[in-house]
């Protein structure tokens, strides 16, 4: 499977395409509503961005209390129930008076949610996919939440100059409850990929199997960390340059675009497994010369040129799925998202932090310097990873 034609033709890739890009829509307009409301209230880039990548705290915990669930509940009905949930979750958002920390209260449970949300999403990828497959519909998926981000953050903008922050945040809600009604009209019922019954024991179980080899550890450490650092450069681009927020968003989420497609459909699979590491330390790159404080437009041509490095999760998710069986796709790939979001939230939160005592452009230099060292100490274990045998498989458990 190499073409797009060959992709959409496959049996409901396109209602879940659809799905994931109205998710995404809500997400990115809801996001820069909360940092909007949070920021102009409290004036501290440290609560905006936790408003902005909070919930990401939220997939950490249900990443090793609720992940079981994603193998083990029928995927139409969880996503589409998911899908109601957020709408309900955004829609409190929008009430005025909210304290912030009820609000950052309210985020957190819906990165609960999140948690199981994207292993149940991508284990589905798979079965809906042949394995040939699997990368170009990721990358196509990756593409949509680029696109999304992009016209996201520039309706957002818009909707936010004419409806407020709390309108936009109730446009978010109606574009969660659109994509539960496509993930509930468009995908067939399915029964859950593995047996038995969710459970914070089979989390933490299959946790351990996944975490106990030691080329899958440094390709989830590397799906996580160097990314998730670059993510707290993100959080910073509304105290950075207010005004022009959306604009540097907007320009990170092409760059991301461009980078998944350019992978995804133009470069041979053999030499993907080699663009892993180039494309980790091109994430971190551009974001140094914030150093010299860059006006808005060279920074946000900067964040497009990064972000196209986030390419680099496309070769290191093909990995991480070659090195583990397909009933357990759903749990490694939910712990790849769920840690990644984790990851991203102690990145915003850390990113705030250092902006809290110094600059948010020395905070986002911080931040890529330590993205840029920290993908060097992982070389050594991925060129592993990407050579040798995966070891013994995560073996199926049933019950709970």
């Amino acid at each position: 499977m190499r073409t797009y034609r060959e992709l959409f033709g496959a049996p409901e890739f396109a209602p879940l395409f659809a799905t994931v890009s109205l998710q995404m829509a809500a997400k990115t307009v809801s996001g820069l509503a909360v940092g909007t409301l949070v920021y102009a209230a409290t004036d501290s880039p440290l609560l905006a961005a936790l408003s902005m990548f909070g919930s990401s705290f939220g997939q950490v915990i249900g990443a090793v209390t609720l992940l079981s669930a994603a193998d083990r509940l029928p995927p139409r009905a969880t996503l589409a129930g998911l899908a109601v949930a957020f709408a309900a979750g955004t829609a409190l958002l929008a009430l005025p008076g909210l304290p912030v920390g009820a609000l950052l209260a309210v985020i957190l449970v819906l990165g609960l949610g999140a948690s199981v949300g994207g292993g149940v999403r991508y284990g589905l990828l798979g079965e809906i996919l042949p394995p040939q497959g699997y990368l170009l519909g990721r990358s196509v998926l990756n593409m949509s939440v680029g696109a999304m981000q992009i016209c996201g953050f520039a309706a957002g903008a818009l909707v936010m100059a004419v409806l407020s922050p709390r309108g936009t945040l109730l446009a978010g809600a109606g574009l969660y409850l659109a994509a539960a009604v496509v993930a509930r009209a468009g995908l067939r019922a399915r029964p859950p990929r593995a047996t038995g019954r969710p459970s914070v024991a089979a989390t933490w179980r299959a946790n351990r199997l996944l975490w106990s080899s030691r080329l899958r550890r440094h390709v989830f450490l590397a799906l996580w960390v160097p990314n998730g650092l670059i993510v707290g450069c993100e959080a910073l681009f509304v105290p950075y340059a207010a005004g022009q927020a959306g604009l540097l968003f907007a320009a990170a989420a092409a760059g991301m675009l461009a980078g998944d497609t350019v992978l995804g459909r133009f470069v041979p699979p053999h030499r993907r497994p080699r663009l892993g590491v180039p494309l980790l330390l091109l994430l971190a790159g551009p974001y140094l010369i914030f150093a010299f404080g860059p006006a808005p437009g060279l920074a946000a041509a900067l964040a497009a040129l990064a972000s196209m490095g986030f390419a680099a999760s496309l070769v290191l998710q093909e990995r991480l799925l070659a090195l583990t069986p397909g009933e357990a796709h759903g749990q490694a790939l939910g712990l790849h998202s769920s840690g990644q979001m984790g990851m991203q939230a102690v990145a915003a939160t850390l990113a705030g932090t250092v902006a809290q005592f110094t600059s948010a452009r020395a905070a986002i230099v911080v931040m890529a310097a330590a993205s840029a060292a920290v993908t060097l100490l992982l070389v050594p274990g991925l060129r592993s990873a990407a050579t040798r045998p995966a070891g013994p498989p995560v073996p199926a458990r049933p019950g709970g």
